[in-house]
């Protein structure tokens, strides 16, 4: 059984890969018409909160991904997967359900632009080094000989390049940029849609006989994503709102970024693909589910101080 979705490929020719490239990158541009230059400023004159930020993001969840694989020892495919979605920054819906929960947006924007330029480096670095420490995934990692400059030039063009462009274009046609990234929040969903159409589609018997394997690894994993954006935050003291952000940077992943980098490095592996492809779908519901509830709380704590 671990031997069929360890082998499954999921196979993109070389035009489909660059389609989905630019795709994402205008994804990513989508999001950075909502950026200003002063959002950085905003976050470095606060520093607590961008410490806590990257600690909960890049040093926090691939530790404990890495803990969880160690524990339940999935299929080596799948546990790579699982590394290679923590070790990926933020995902785009993250501001708007940053809004919908009552969150500090203002913060959720600026982490997104921070951990997007981070995530040159660590996005590859985490894949790596907690990779390479767990032996079934080590020897995947053998196997495909990834070069990590490779890796890091192909993150620069997906999400820096598309986020400086962005800001430029937020900076100089404010009113435009705000239009377009309307546009951009739905055309980003449809985006990903798709990409798990096609990333599934072939294969989707072989899939559908895993759901309930991946499903609860997939379940158990963004629930510890998001405790771990949670319990950081309290532990360092932020407000509810500061927490409420980080929280949910944390717990929503760029799984569509995961997702191709296993096309473009890992030829589609079978395992890696389904993990990044169920976070894709999960953490939509869960961080819309989260957000919800706290959106809630927070008109219910008004009501009875108006009361």
């Amino acid at each position: 059984m671990e031997e069929i979705l360890d082998n499954v490929k999921v196979n993109f020719d070389e035009q489909a890969l660059w389609t989905l490239n630019i795709a994402l990158a205008f994804v990513m541009f989508g999001v950075a018409l909502e950026i200003k230059p002063s959002d950085f400023k905003r976050i470095l004159l606060e520093p607590k909160l961008l410490l806590t930020g990257i600690l909960s993001q890049f040093i926090a969840l691939p530790f404990l991904t890495f803990i969880l694989v160690w524990i339940i020892r999935p299929i080596p495919s799948v546990a790579l997967g699982m590394i290679m979605v923590a070790a990926c920054p933020g995902g785009n819906i993250s501001n708007f359900i940053t809004h919908l929960a009552k969150g500090n947006s203002a913060l959720s924007v600026s982490l997104t632009a921070f951990a997007t330029l981070l995530a040159i480096f660590f996005t590859p670095l985490n894949l790596q080094f907690w990779g390479g420490l767990y032996e079934p995934t080590q020897l995947i990692l053998q196997n495909v000989a990834i070069e990590p400059w490779q890796m890091v030039k192909l993150v620069a063009l997906l999400l820096v390049v598309p986020l400086i462009l962005g800001i430029i274009c937020n900076t100089y046609f404010p009113i435009r940029s705000k239009k377009l990234s309307k546009f951009f929040k739905i055309a980003s969903l449809l985006f990903f849609i798709v990409l798990i159409g096609l990333a599934l589609g072939k294969n989707k018997l072989v899939f559908l006989e895993y759901v309930p394997y991946i499903f609860w690894l997939v379940l158990l994993h963004n629930c510890i994503a998001l405790i771990t954006g949670f319990s950081l935050s309290k532990l360092m003291g932020l407000n509810m709102e500061d927490t409420k952000s980080i929280t949910i940077e944390t717990g929503i992943q760029n799984s569509g970024l995961g997702l191709l980098l296993i096309f473009t490095f890992f030829e589609g592996l079978g395992g890696m693909a389904l993990i990044a492809a169920f976070w894709g779908i999960w953490h939509l519901v869960s961080g819309l589910v989260l957000g919800s509830i706290w959106s809630r709380m927070g008109s219910t704590k008004k009501k009875v101080l108006n009361g």
